[in-house]
């Protein structure tokens, strides 16, 4: 815990995408906190696990954020639970099927674009009345350096997180006077499964990265933390990554 002084105690935090990586190391984190934490996810049994070691202050909740509605049910559920939501974290996101423009499947493109791009719309849309409600909030995006780079194999993935970076700003131009902040998380390549993935395609430099190349799950967990600070706000409406030494110097993770 290398932010100890950020305390989250009485709020609460939705995370999707929670069930494994970066979306279980940040409710993990946020719960460490003091944060009450959601587990939104569409596996069940994984979320309920994680739940279950977080104890009472952790809500496991089956939620698709590719389907609008599924959304608004898991919101008005974590809103009758603990009362309010403070905090959101998008995270959940896919790079597969990995496959060059020419050979893509049409409807493996769209299921990339229904959530890595509707999901982060679906969830912020269902939590901006409530944050509105409670006076405020803030919303993390996890991007990606794929936002402002075009890579073989990977048009949908790039193409999705390039237009949530434009959403990111846009919630931070409509939002910031009412309270409610928006920032984006550049990670950089995160030892996950999705990373497993990337490397089994072999079709772009990011598949050949050795694996000791990518950070730990921990770290992206321990920059969102610190988004919710009042020293990170200076990012608000942009991306903040963790790729330079600035970036985690703020943090205070290692440097590289």
């Amino acid at each position: 815990m290398l932010n100890p002084n950020i305390n989250l105690s009485g709020q609460t935090a939705i995370v999707s995408g929670a069930s494994r990586g970066i979306g279980e190391a940040t409710v993990r984190r946020l719960a460490q906190a003091g944060a009450n934490v959601v587990l939104l996810a569409r596996s069940a049994t994984a979320i309920a696990k994680i739940a279950e070691e977080l104890g009472s202050r952790a809500l496991p909740v089956v939620c698709d954020v590719a389907n609008w509605e599924s959304v608004q049910t898991a919101v008005a559920r974590s809103v009758r639970h603990f009362g309010a939501i403070d905090i959101l974290v998008n995270n959940a996101g896919v790079v597969d099927p990995i496959a060059r423009v020419e050979d893509a499947d049409p409807e493996g493109w769209g299921h990339v674009v229904d959530i890595n791009l509707k999901g982060v719309f679906h969830c912020t849309r269902a939590v901006l009345p409530v944050m509105k409600r409670g006076g405020g909030g803030t919303i993390i995006n996890i991007s990606s350096g794929a936002a402002t780079s075009a890579l073989e194999g990977w048009s949908h993935y790039s193409s999705t997180k390039a237009a949530a970076l434009m959403f990111t700003r846009c919630v931070h131009k409509e939002e910031a006077d009412n309270g409610i902040r928006c920032v984006g998380l550049s990670p950089g390549t995160v030892a996950t499964q999705f990373q497993r993935t990337i490397q089994a395609a072999g079709i772009n430099p990011v598949s050949k990265l050795a694996w000791s190349a990518h950070i730990p799950a921990e770290w992206a967990a321990e920059a969102v933390v610190w988004l919710t600070s009042d020293p990170a706000r200076e990012h608000d409406g942009s991306d903040f990554s963790i790729k330079t030494d600035a970036g985690r110097a703020a943090v205070g993770l290692p440097l590289l």
